[in-house]
């Protein structure tokens, strides 16, 4: 596989360990009447590149050397999310990143004889389903407070409630993040299909599904 798969490898490690980092902070800045710091953090931005490195990968080597980026990826991500992030961090992305890619790079493979942008966007669009709910119920919802004071930190839930996407009825402020945080992922992958159809051009399709 040689020096693609390197880079593969590579830019699984850059990019979840970014948007690990990234997701800590929310976004300072209004959208007319919406804070977006309210339903927003830093990471919405660079996590979808996580699946079109995987759906190129995917594309180029096959499912099985996908899942073999998966997993690389995500070791090195969280062996650098535990000194970029918190523990509790680490463990909802690690949960989330695996299970959501692993969708992705199954859905990926049983589209991508169609149209083009069908592979990629159905199995981003759904891997960011799982990813989303996963990962922001485990990172900040009460009933996993446990991650944090089991270990003696302090609690880094978000229970506390504010305005649904800072215009609606009180919801807890994970909520808000998670639902903002989707959108904008959904918005990122959209932009993504852009660099992805190039890409098609240097990263050719040489392997039939094997999945």
């Amino acid at each position: 596989m040689g020096v693609r798969f390197f880079w593969a490898v590579l830019a699984m490690a850059v990019v979840v360990t970014a948007s690990n980092y990234l997701v800590q902070f929310p976004v300072e800045a209004s959208l007319g009447a919406i804070n977006l710091a309210d339903i927003l953090t830093w990471g919405a931005f660079t996590y979808p590149v996580a699946f079109m490195v995987n759906d190129l990968t995917n594309r180029h080597f096959g499912p099985a050397a996908a899942r073999v980026v998966v997993l690389v990826g995500f070791a090195i991500a969280v062996v650098w999310s535990i000194f970029l992030a918190s523990p509790r961090i680490a463990i909802a992305s690690g949960s989330a990143f695996l299970i959501a890619q692993f969708l992705d790079v199954s859905i990926f493979d049983r589209l991508r004889a169609g149209k083009w942008w069908h592979a990629p966007l159905i199995s981003s669009v759904l891997g960011a389903v799982i990813d989303t709910v996963l990962f922001f119920g485990i990172a900040f919802a009460a009933a996993f407070a446990f991650l944090d004071t089991g270990l003696g930190l302090d609690d880094g839930s978000l229970p506390f409630a504010t305005p649904f996407l800072s215009v609606g009825p009180d919801v807890p402020l994970w909520v808000s993040l998670a639902v903002g945080d989707f959108l904008v992922k959904i918005a990122v992958t959209l932009v993504l299909l852009v660099p992805y159809k190039a890409l098609r051009r240097a990263i050719p399709d040489r392997v039939v599904s094997v999945a």
